[in-house]
């Protein structure tokens, strides 16, 4: 019997905000141990909430982003669990009223082509909440040690339907999603520091068939890259218990990405386990229209959006808006240097390919590099306008980099414009024509590309210093009269 996978995919995503959710101590990765902490953090006897209203508005930034329907009135509850990791013994949360409902995440399927994105479609959203992070605990030999810093960090968890077919459609799921929130400014989704978790609900079921299979639930999955395999995993050993007669017990299991291997780690707990109530310490909050209109005003347009706005507009191959799309910064890097140079489709190959290179050899971050958008325009401009051959082009790109100067005061101060005598050029021509009767007779012949074999041997007579356009129809031209 064949089987299909049915993935519902718990994100939880710090956001990204001065203070914690419910007090004004910083929020932050990196401080101290324990540092990042008050009464309120504690816990303390005759401490009190706040709520923070910013991470509210990043919320429903993140909810507007993704088509959801945002509740005009939301309200806290408590979930109560006994875990170190929570000085209070229960997590303030959303219950039945949370801040953002449906929606979807659009997410590009494999297949993409070098001008043509791949398949597209929407993952659906149950809903999103905002509730607090809790501590870290760290376990060794000598004992189990905790850290408070994360706890009480505003968090918002991102529910999807169970709408994702397999492993692969679930990686596309995250890592679209984490591009939509760094996009927005609402979270860094930084895997490493804990910013962006997720647990995947994971099950099985005759394909054809309707109903759910029992599904299983897969913590401790740290990277993207561990999402995928863990899924891949989690199928494998499903479709083998079934295969052999077993059943699929309702548990949460723990994946360890190093090893590939899960094990059971308890049997999953339901929403009655945790006792959810109302918080009396929080109000209600109400949501309005000129509310959401004011955090509307500030969304930037989806990545998807601006790829498919690239593609159309712009004429730049896939190839390249598929590297510049998801970092926005550089995705805007790239918009002021086409509209500088006038020139998209070379603009976007040199930072795409020069830039990304010479900033991943430096070690710097696009805000670092001395290479600004005019710089590159500059260059485009030269270059297309034959001032400067291709060499002389990554010479001073180069230079650009280390020193910050116009692409104009390098190419003067070292003496790289091109510029050679039209007789030099038609005696250097003939001259490679004369030394190369095979690839004359192959480009009469109708071999178009025999051409270039002459371009070589011109541009070392010119010392790099011929305009390659005026080359070739300089040599096209004496190839006609042959």
């Amino acid at each position: 019997m064949n089987y299909e996978a049915v993935i519902g995919l718990e994100v939880h995503v710090q956001v990204r905000t001065a203070s914690k959710m419910f007090t004004r101590v910083a929020a932050g990765f990196g401080a101290p141990e324990n540092s990042l902490t008050d009464p309120v953090v504690l816990a303390l006897p005759g401490a009190l909430p706040v709520m923070n209203r910013e991470a509210l508005n990043q919320v429903v930034k993140a909810g507007l982003m993704l088509g959801c329907a945002i509740a005009p009135v939301c309200k806290w509850d408590r979930k109560n669990y006994f875990y170190p990791d929570s000085p209070k013994n229960y997590q303030i949360s959303q219950y039945d009223n949370p801040i953002c409902v449906g929606g979807s995440v659009e997410i590009e399927l494999p297949g993409a082509s070098r001008n043509v994105m791949g398949a597209h479609r929407a993952v659906a959203l149950t809903r999103i909440h905002l509730e607090e992070d809790v501590g870290k605990l760290t376990h060794g030999a000598g004992g189990s040690l905790i850290d408070f810093n994360r706890a009480g960090t505003p968090l918002m968890e991102i529910v999807s339907e169970p709408d994702l077919r397999s492993a692969d459609e679930a990686f596309a799921y995250l890592t679209a999603l984490k591009t939509i929130m760094i996009y927005g400014g609402i979270s860094d989704c930084d895997m490493e520091k804990g910013q962006m978790r997720c647990d995947a609900n994971v099950s099985i079921r005759p394909v054809g068939a309707t109903a759910l299979g029992t599904k299983v639930e897969l913590k401790n999955l740290n990277s993207i890259s561990f999402v995928r395999a863990g899924i891949a995993h989690e199928i494998r050993r499903q479709v083998s218990v079934v295969e052999r007669g077993g059943a699929i017990v309702q548990e949460t299991r723990d994946y360890d990405g190093q090893t590939g291997a899960s094990q059971s780690l308890r049997s999953k707990e339901m929403a009655h386990d945790y006792r959810y109530f109302p918080d009396p310490d929080l109000m209600p909050v109400r949501v309005d229209e000129a509310w959401k209109a004011r955090i509307r005003a500030g969304c930037p347009e989806l990545p998807f959006d601006k790829q498919r706005r690239f593609l159309s507009e712009y004429q730049v191959p896939y190839t390249i808006t598929s590297v510049l799309v998801p970092d926005r910064a550089l995705s805007d890097f790239f918009e002021e240097a086409a509209r500088l140079s006038g020139k998209p489709q070379a603009a976007g190959n040199w930072i795409a390919n020069d830039l990304l290179r010479e900033l991943g050899r430096a070690g710097i971050p696009l805000g670092a590099s001395r290479v600004r958008p005019a710089h590159v325009a500059g260059l485009v401009k030269l270059v297309e306008a034959g001032a400067i051959p291709g060499p002389a082009a990554r010479e001073v790109f180069a230079a650009m980099m280390e020193t910050g100067e116009a692409p104009e005061v390098i190419v003067d101060r070292r003496g790289l414009r091109a510029g050679t005598d039209a007789g030099e050029l038609e005696q250097w021509c003939r001259e490679a024509l004369a030394g190369d009767a095979r690839s004359v007779a192959d480009f009469k012949a109708g071999k178009d590309s025999a051409i270039n074999a002459f371009k070589g041997p011109v541009m070392r007579a010119a010392k790099g210093k011929a305009n390659p356009k005026l080359v070739d129809e300089t040599l096209r031209r004496l190839l006609r009269d042959a």
